[in-house]
């Protein structure tokens, strides 16, 4: 008889990477450092009704540069827990929000020109 041997695939951290979840929404908080809130809107028709049912759920993302602004829509993935309440990482910003434009920044000369 043929053995047929089995073989035991390792995955790279490419392949392990590219399995997990990821998620689009939209930026709600940037209050904290290297965190942002991302709020997914998920749509799901009622078992009984089959009335599409909308249901907002927010997640905790790392963001280590601090890139993301109010209103922005990005993409998370999911990581090893970071934290209490982040398991989610930017890997993304799909758009930038027009809303969240930088305000400019006024310097000392512009003021004591003014004065």
């Amino acid at each position: 008889m043929a053995e047929t041997q089995v073989s035991a695939v390792q995955e790279t951290p490419e392949q392990a990477a590219g399995r997990r979840n990821e998620k689009i929404g939209i930026v709600v908080s940037t209050k904290m450092m290297k965190t942002i809130v991302v709020e997914i809107e998920m749509r799901k028709a009622h078992p009984k009704y089959k009335r599409v049912m909308k249901s907002n759920k927010k997640f905790y993302a790392h963001d280590e540069q601090n890139s993301a602004r109010m209103g922005d829509v990005v993409r998370i993935r999911e990581v090893r827990p970071l934290s209490k309440l982040k398991r989610w990482s930017l890997e993304e910003i799909v758009r930038r929000s027009s809303l969240s434009e930088p305000a400019p920044v006024k310097s000392d000369a512009v003021v004591a020109a003014a004065k």
